[in-house]
């Protein structure tokens, strides 16, 4: 899986074909077109992750097959994705957790796992998720004080990425757990993290207090 780019690389047809399809203008919506067609294709899945381009391996992720998604696997592509810069980094993670780790019951244990990963990767991934059952709606688990320990333990030395996923969760339980509320708020008056963050119109800033504060007004 760890091609160098620009190596010279024998692809199949199937995946020329489709790489001649994949431009500097090509969207996600035009990817998920082509996964839509592809279906479910673990080797051809492999052979797009091996060009190590970025709009690839997010199409690539599309069509793995989850059940060949062991933590050894896992742990290559993460091994591949630390090769890219920041933010493609965490937008393949990302797109990793949401349209394959969340939809097996093998991987989410997996990633339920990761809290402690050598990995920043797995690591943010380990937040992310957590934060995404709050916001989604879905009954949490039982584990709330324990993330709110860890994270006022933790938050403020961790690596940039996992960072925002934490200041992610801790943001969801504020919205939603009226009990943790002030004490959610309290971790970003304590880091200070995102305080000065210009965001764009409409979107809601990552400040702890200005997030809860925000998110629960939309709610009432």
């Amino acid at each position: 899986m760890n091609e160098k780019k620009g190596a010279e690389i024998k692809h199949s047809s199937k995946a020329e074909n489709i790489l001649f399809q994949i431009n500097s203008k090509t969207k996600l919506g035009d990817l998920r077109k082509i996964a839509k067609d592809v279906k479910k294709d673990h080797e051809l899945a492999m052979e797009l992750w091996s060009t190590g381009e970025f709009l690839p391996r997010l199409l690539a992720i599309l069509i793995m097959d989850k059940k060949l998604l062991s933590q050894d696997v896992l742990n290559e592509l993460d091994k591949d994705i630390q090769a890219h810069p920041f933010n493609e980094r965490n937008n393949l993670m990302d797109w990793l957790m949401a349209n394959q780790l969340t939809k097996d019951k093998k991987t989410i244990a997996l990633m339920e796992s990761w809290e402690n990963s050598p990995s920043p990767l797995q690591r943010r991934i380990f937040w992310y998720y957590q934060g995404r059952l709050r916001w989604t709606g879905q009954t949490p688990p039982d584990n709330t004080e324990d993330l709110l320990s860890a994270i006022e333990a933790n938050l403020a030395q961790e690596e940039p990425e996992v960072q925002w996923a934490m200041n992610l969760t801790a943001g969801w339980i504020g919205v939603y757990d009226e009990k943790n509320r002030t004490r959610c708020m309290k971790i970003g008056e304590k880091t200070g993290l995102y305080k000065d963050e210009m965001v764009s119109k409409g979107c809601t800033p990552n400040y702890l207090p200005e997030f809860i504060t925000i998110e629960v007004n939309k709610r009432q």
